[in-house]
């Protein structure tokens, strides 16, 4: 089956965001596809590449572009919520004159139409929210 993912959660606010990884991991151990992660609201912090949790947590940003690069999972950034929240990448932050960026590959800002797109092509599209 063709799965993807929805996470609506901030990676160290609640436990959606490490739910979602566990879940994505077991179903690509199990023979699944996992085309895409979209982070949306809060959950477009888990693209912060500036992030640096203390070392006896578990470092979710590497973790979702380490389950990219393995597996060739899109991850989807909501560029409204994301910009809303400071976060860009290096296109968008020369766009707004900003001096730095905070979102680099393998994530992907993309508008809310991606979102309706994986709908229609995943068999499953699960949400890990709050």
């Amino acid at each position: 089956m063709r799965y993807a993912i929805l996470l609506l959660a901030a990676p160290y606010s609640h436990q959606a965001s490490h739910s979602a990884l566990r879940f994505a991991r077991s179903l690509l151990a199990r023979g699944h596809q996992l085309e895409t992660v979209f982070f949306y609201q809060e959950g477009v912090q888990n693209a912060a590449r500036l992030a640096s949790p203390p070392q006896d947590e578990p470092h979710l940003i590497d973790a979702w572009a380490a389950l990219s690069r393995e597996h060739g999972t899109a991850l989807q950034v909501c560029i409204a919520a994301a910009l809303r929240r400071g976060l860009l990448d290096e296109r968008e932050a020369a766009r707004h004159g900003k001096q730095g960026y905070s979102v680099e590959p393998p994530f992907e800002l993309t508008g809310l139409g991606q979102l309706i797109d994986i709908g229609l092509r995943c068999d499953r599209l699960i949400t890990f929210a709050p």
